[in-house]
């Protein structure tokens, strides 16, 4: 599996470190739990639901988590929603329960659920394995188990939380280098470009956080450029409003290195935006903004002349003079490059990008 490093940019002599701000996990805060909140139990299962609350407040749940596993492969229906979503819940609730939940042999009947066409069912079930999968020791044991292709199934058929929680559980399982590969030849990139474009406020979210996690992997990023998520990454850099300035920003920066990824960028409009984030971002969004121009520019005189136009330098001088030291050498750096003179044959000054 060939994976990619952030790209490390010397240009006359100086190493700039990597072209986007050193450490991204700011923008992308994991996806946590279900955010779903304590819904209310059926009214049929009053015994049931007390019977969880108690399991929930005592230190010792194994003999409900035994007899809810069993429930999963009830022949009622009903008996098998409310296993599932207690299961669910006390994944949730109490991180010592994802291991025995685990260990109790819940994982493949819980698999079996986010197949169901009951949506309630699969809602339960892909959520029940993204809490499991928020535990380390649980990640392998999921993705072996076969959970990744039910996952992306979901993720093109399920409700808009069900499509939510999948592309996290799928997010937990790229954490794993070896699921990356797998869950990008299953078809998930698309539809999480897809989860990227035309979801709400929380699936753009968990969609950019997977991508971003995915396409470290390069025939990922091959992928995701092939299904278009430029267009969708370039409206949501250029609406300050959506708060996603800075996750499309990093997910672009790793992105950006191909020639397909620089076209596509560029023929979606992408160098006014990201002249407009060095004007008027945050001091991150700036940086990260002249990192991409950078790499794009690098190695042609054509998008040089592009971003120049727009008006590129002084709003880059200005960053030069007042940024953090990182941004300020970048600036630098893009400045000059703007700057060189045409040549008869086009060439660009030596430089290096180092992967």
């Amino acid at each position: 599996m060939e994976t990619e490093n952030p790209a490390n940019y010397a240009y006359m002599g100086r190493s700039l470190g990597d072209l986007s701000v050193n450490d991204h996990s700011f923008a992308f805060s994991d996806c946590n739990s279900d955010r779903s909140g304590e819904f209310t139990m059926a009214s049929s299962s009053s015994s049931q639901s007390r019977r969880f609350l108690l399991a929930s407040a005592s230190e010792n749940s194994d003999d409900l988590i035994r007899q809810l596993v069993l429930d999963l492969e009830s022949c009622s229906v009903d008996e098998r929603k409310q296993a599932a979503m207690e299961l669910r819940l006390l994944a949730k609730n109490k991180p010592e329960n994802r291991i025995k939940i685990a260990k109790s042999g819940a994982i493949k009947p819980l698999i079996g659920l986010i197949s169901s066409s009951d949506p309630q069912l699969q809602e339960n079930g892909v959520t029940a394995i993204l809490n499991l999968s928020l535990c380390d020791e649980n990640k392998k044991l999921i993705a072996s188990a076969g959970a990744i292709r039910p996952l992306v199934r979901a993720l093109k058929t399920g409700t808009s939380t069900v499509k939510e929680n999948a592309a996290c559980a799928l997010l937990r399982l790229s954490q794993i280098e070896e699921s990356k590969v797998a869950i990008g030849r299953s078809g998930a990139i698309p539809l999480l470009v897809n989860l990227l474009e035309n979801g709400g406020s929380r699936g753009k979210k968990d969609a950019s956080t997977a991508l971003y996690s995915l396409c470290s992997v390069n025939e990922n990023k091959i992928r995701a450029v092939q299904a278009g998520i430029m267009k969708p990454l370039v409206e949501l850099m250029a609406d300050f409003g959506s708060n996603m300035v800075d996750k499309s920003a990093y997910v672009l920066s790793i992105l950006v290195s191909g020639p397909e990824a620089k076209t596509a960028l560029v023929e979606e409009g992408g160098i006014p935006v990201l002249v407009e984030i060095i004007e008027v971002g945050s001091l991150r969004q700036k940086e990260a903004a002249v990192g991409i121009l950078l790499q794009i520019c690098e190695d042609s005189m054509v998008y040089r002349t592009m971003v120049a136009r727009e008006g590129a330098i002084p709003p880059l001088v200005a960053l030069s003079q007042s940024g953090t030291n990182h941004a300020k050498q970048k600036a630098e750096a893009l400045i000059e490059l703007l700057r060189q003179p045409r040549s008869g044959n086009g060439a660009p000054k030596q430089s290096h990008v180092s992967v």
